[in-house]
């Protein structure tokens, strides 16, 4: 039986090193804590179409984009709980809707090139996008490692870092080991701003301090660039 989620905010990235994000928890402790979860894997299969043209789209930096997921919190069997998340940006404020079902239910029918039989109103959004796209299937498997903060004043403003950011396009299974190629370079960290509102000036004097400032980054867009330019080298050895 699933159950649906739906999200609206604004998310903000920074690539740090390890001083930075010291520095920027130093910061953080008077204002947010670390989430029950502690540090926690954090297991995705993305899917696209025959010709990517989902993350095509999306690296061309249209006002609009839009992408579909699977994700696990730990590692998944049949009667795990998982998330399917439609992802859309517009003009800078991301919507995530969300449903939550049994990882055995997903594979039954996405591994059949079918959505999900769930007549929500998400549901139904992802049915359109399903038939929309046409050729949909698993394309990445991406994990990374996530502390998650959230902050002492019971608003929605959250922090999260990602480290050991890995991604392989064989074995797409929420069930399997962590293991990829890293889009992040040693020592990296990315952290990303969640909220609904504006940056608490504490934090947003933290990052001034530290030089840090915001970009644009995707973990799928990284991913996906990475594996042309790896397709143009092995290209260019089988021509040789």
């Amino acid at each position: 039986m699933a159950y649906q989620m739906t999200f609206k905010r604004y998310e903000l990235k920074y690539l740090m090193d390890s001083q930075q994000k010291a520095n920027i928890l130093q910061s953080m402790k008077e204002y947010m804590k670390l989430d029950k979860y502690g540090r926690t894997t954090i297991r995705n299969v993305y899917f696209d179409t025959d010709t990517y043209r989902l993350i095509r789209r999306s690296l061309e930096g249209p006002a609009y984009k839009e992408k579909l997921r699977v994700r696990s919190y730990c590692p998944a069997n049949e009667d795990t709980p998982v998330f399917v998340e439609l992802k859309k940006k517009y003009q800078n404020v991301v919507y995530k809707r969300r449903l939550v079902c049994p990882e055995a239910e997903v594979i039954k029918y996405f591994g059949s090139g079918k959505p999900l039989p769930d007549h929500s109103q998400i549901g139904n959004e992802i049915r359109y996008f399903w038939k929309y796209y046409e050729t949909l299937h698993p394309t990445v498997f991406l994990s990374y490692e996530r502390e998650a903060y959230y902050s002492l004043d019971g608003s929605d403003f959250r922090v999260t870092f990602d480290e050991n950011i890995l991604y392989r396009e064989e074995n797409l299974s929420l069930e399997s080991a962590v293991y990829g190629t890293p889009i992040l370079e040693k020592g990296q960290t990315l952290m990303e701003i969640k909220t609904s509102g504006g940056i608490p000036l504490w934090m947003s004097e933290a990052l001034t301090r530290n030089h840090l400032y915001k970009t644009s980054f995707s973990k799928y867009g990284t991913a996906y660039r990475q594996i042309q330019e790896t397709e143009k080298i092995r290209g260019g050895i089988q021509y040789a």
